[in-house]
């Protein structure tokens, strides 16, 4: 029986935390608990608003990502924001194909992955069409 690298090499929580600080050294990262609270700011592009984001991850739970500051909006055409559960916390990757496993680093998926998402955010709002591909999860 083969077995998922998610499973047999997961990443710890501290192991998360200091690859957060090491390659986003303005993230304010804390570990409680077992659970790791990463709250930064990203920036898409040099014209674009800076954003605060907060992720949120426990070993073996998949991440959450929340868009603290400025407030997400909906477009002109009053849409809900794509990509997004409950309009709460940002749908970066699907997690039925695998796409994030507890193997790698938030570092270098989830947070590059959220500038991304902010990125098609922007060209949504500018443009009424989400380009950034996915499929839209279910409510």
């Amino acid at each position: 029986m083969r077995y998922s690298n998610s499973i047999l090499n997961p990443k710890t929580v501290l192991v998360q935390a200091q690859a957060i600080r090491s390659r986003w050294p303005g993230f304010n990262v804390t570990v409680s608990s077992g659970r790791l609270k990463a709250i930064g700011s990203l920036q898409p592009t040099s014209r674009s608003s800076a954003y605060s984001i907060k992720v949120i991850y426990s070993l073996n739970q998949h991440p959450d990502i929340f868009v603290l500051d400025p407030k997400l909006k909906r477009n002109l055409n009053d849409e809900k924001i794509p990509h997004m559960y409950s309009q709460e916390k940002l749908c970066l990757y699907r997690p039925l194909y695998g796409e994030f496993k507890f193997s790698d680093l938030i570092s270098e998926t989830i947070i590059p992955w959220a500038c991304l998402w902010l990125y098609h955010y922007e060209i949504w709002h500018l443009t009424g069409d989400w380009l950034g591909g996915g499929e839209h999860p279910n409510e």
